[in-house]
């Protein structure tokens, strides 16, 4: 397995703290429009990993496509317009970048760019909303099945993992603001609760839960009823690791910056050390 090669603008350094950022922006020339680059500034993320573009290739330009000091990589839906759509930017050059998992019942929806640093595959992964009907829990239900047996191959054959993204899944109450009301809706139903409850079993670790045990912070509030002013959200953007870079002590701090605006979704992040 290759080590990591930590150049930042030409910059070569040995052991590195390295800033990962995962924002649901919900319509990415929205949030343009909003104060995206600042933001981005702001972060002063290493990568940053978005979901839910809402583009298409050919509506990608080049002030977006090549913010200053980062290299970047897209998926996009070709299945439907204005839909889906996973991208990322990188001030570290990665050994390799793939799009999907190899199914294409999945892959046409654009969810899933895995970027390989060497000592850490980074996932970035739009997981589907199951609130449009029964079709799509299911859908839903067989892509957190499908997406984790394809990463186990991965991590059964030695490699670290880092998985972020938007799971639409609120893992247990202490995850959104009204649990008891919402245990029929799509995003706390039991049955994808216990999705996270696996991963979890398996040796993947929540890393903001698993460092902040207590802490009650949201990370997308709906639109309506001034959720957000009220902070009336849930949390459910992540970062997944898997145990060993928890034992290794690779991960530092994790993050979710409700004080950044733009999107129903605020930025997570995570901190690793190499």
């Amino acid at each position: 397995m290759a080590s990591i090669c930590v150049e930042k603008k030409g910059k070569s350094v040995g052991k590195n703290q390295i800033r990962l950022v995962s924002w649901n922006v919900n319509g990415l020339r929205a949030i343009v429009k909003k104060g995206f680059i600042k933001a981005i500034a702001r972060l002063d993320a290493d990568v940053v990993c978005i979901q839910e573009t809402k583009l298409q290739e050919s509506q990608l330009t080049d002030d977006i496509r090549r913010i200053d000091g980062y290299d970047s990589f897209w998926s996009f839906s070709t299945v439907k317009k204005g839909y889906s759509g996973v991208g990322a930017w990188t001030k570290i050059a990665p050994v390799s970048v793939k799009h999907g998992i190899g199914m294409e019942v999945y892959d046409a929806e654009g969810r899933v760019i895995e970027m390989d640093f060497g000592d850490f595959i980074l996932f970035n992964v739009y997981f589907p909303n199951g609130g449009m009907g029964d079709d799509r829990l299911t859908y839903k239900l067989d892509f957190y099945r499908d997406f984790f047996a394809y990463a186990d191959t991965l991590r059964n054959a030695g490699r670290s993992l880092v998985i972020c993204g938007d799971y639409n899944t609120a893992h247990n109450e202490i995850d959104l603001k009204n649990a008891k009301a919402n245990e029929n809706t799509s995003g706390f139903m039991r049955i994808e609760r216990e999705w996270l409850d696996k991963i979890i079993a398996d040796g993947y670790v929540d890393t903001f839960r698993h460092l902040y045990p207590e802490t009650v912070k949201y990370s997308w509030w709906t639109y309506r009823f001034k959720a957000r002013e009220r902070n009336v959200g849930w949390r459910i953007d992540y970062f997944f690791v898997t145990r060993d870079l928890m034992e290794a002590g690779r991960v530092k701090a994790a993050l979710i910056d409700n004080d950044i605006s733009g999107s129903d979704h605020c930025p997570v992040g995570l901190v690793l050390e190499f």
